[in-house]
């Protein structure tokens, strides 16, 4: 009888124990399955939190801050300019005349030609027509023009004394057949009044991306 009494309790031991390790398995993945969920919650969080950061960053060389304004009559100043505005990814601005520059107007040779009076004199402020431009959020400015006479063209003095360039930098280039930049740049320096102007530079209207480029690259 004790035997029996014996083999009976032992077989109860054995039932308790087999109950309670099954529990601890089934306990044991219900939390594996949680973990699990969890990790990828966190995964999205951290998705979600790139994303919103995301727009912040800004690619320093993408251009978005530069601005490429100019003055072409004959589309010498043009050329350079869109080339200028490829190279560095910039907006670009054209200055037009409210009355358009004819050839007759740009003759040197002819001392009673529009142009002729308007280099000699200094406080001549030809109007511009095309619309004006914002120069919010840009902070850098190319500035192109003709050289007329050894100097910049009057127009170009309308224009930078129109508008506030502080914290802006200036940078001027010109085109012509054989005159340096001579003191144009430091001319509309003067006359705008504000801005950081850099030192500018002469090309010629056939000039190419890689000498621009490689003058835009000795700025930095």
């Amino acid at each position: 009888m004790k035997k029996i009494i014996s083999i009976l309790l032992a077989l109860c031991l054995i039932a308790g124990l087999s109950a309670c390790s099954g529990g601890s398995s089934g306990e044991a993945a219900e939390e594996g399955a949680g973990s699990a969920e969890t990790e990828e919650q966190g995964t999205g969080s951290a998705s979600a939190e790139e994303q919103t950061e995301a727009p912040a960053s800004n690619d320093s060389g993408s251009g978005d801050e530069t601005l490429v304004v100019y003055f072409s009559v004959t589309g010498n100043t043009k050329a350079v300019a869109e080339k200028i505005a490829s190279i560095t990814g910039a907006d670009i601005y054209e200055i037009k005349a409210a009355q358009e520059y004819t050839d007759g107007d740009i003759d040197w040779n002819d001392s009673d030609s529009r142009t002729t009076h308007e280099q000699n004199d200094k406080t001549a402020r030809p109007e511009i027509g095309s619309d004006k431009v914002s120069l919010d959020g840009y902070k850098t400015i190319y500035i192109g023009y003709p050289i007329w006479w050894g100097e910049e063209p009057r127009i170009m003095d309308t224009f930078v004394e129109s508008y506030d360039f502080d914290g802006i930098t200036m940078i001027p280039f010109c085109t012509s057949g054989s005159s340096g930049i001579g003191r144009s740049g430091q001319n509309l320096a003067d006359n705008a009044g504000s801005g950081n102007w850099l030192e500018g530079e002469r090309f010629s209207g056939s000039a190419s991306e890689d000498e621009l480029r490689s003058w835009i690259e000795g700025l930095q």
